[in-house]
């Protein structure tokens, strides 16, 4: 691989780009990560020099785009969990039943197909103990607060 001028391997500052774009930018803007990974595909097929122009390009986009870390947030919460409740189980009805008991097979019958509602439906999806628990919570930054208008509209149904 040629190194950029300096000594700089460009395949490690995609790296960090797309890092950045998911770690950094996030929901706020996720075209970011688009960006930046159509960026190294492009760098591929091209090469260098042409092909530090998308990297460019994207460098740009994402500093310049929304920041949110409410990914981050979300992930490291939802791990903790996993971890502190390993054996706590789904709800019967999203369990695979297929080769259940009749009462599993019963119990089956009580999902609730998004689709079938228009494509959401109030409906426990977590173990007992984690009901309750939100892990991403959008912040109010560029397609973050679109999201919020969304759930808003769930909500309101």
């Amino acid at each position: 691989m040629r190194l950029i001028e300096g000594g700089c391997d460009p395949l490690l500052v995609f790296r960090r780009l797309i890092a950045h774009s998911a770690e950094d930018v996030g929901m706020s803007d996720p075209n970011a990560l688009m960006v930046a990974t159509s960026a190294l595909t492009a760098f591929q097929n091209m090469g260098y020099p042409e092909g530090l122009l998308p990297l460019t390009e994207a460098i740009i986009y994402v500093c310049e785009a929304e920041k949110s870390n409410s990914v981050v947030m979300a992930m490291d919460a939802a791990r903790e969990d996993a971890v502190k409740n390993r054996d706590d189980n789904v709800p019967a009805y999203l369990r695979d039943s297929s080769y259940g008991t009749k009462e599993m097979k019963a119990e089956s019958g009580k999902y609730k197909y998004p689709h079938s509602y228009g494509g959401w439906v109030e409906q426990q999806y977590l173990p007992d103990s984690l009901k309750d628990r939100v892990y991403y919570k959008p912040s109010d930054h560029g397609y973050e607060a679109k999201v919020k208008e969304i759930r808003k509209k769930k909500r309101d149904k």
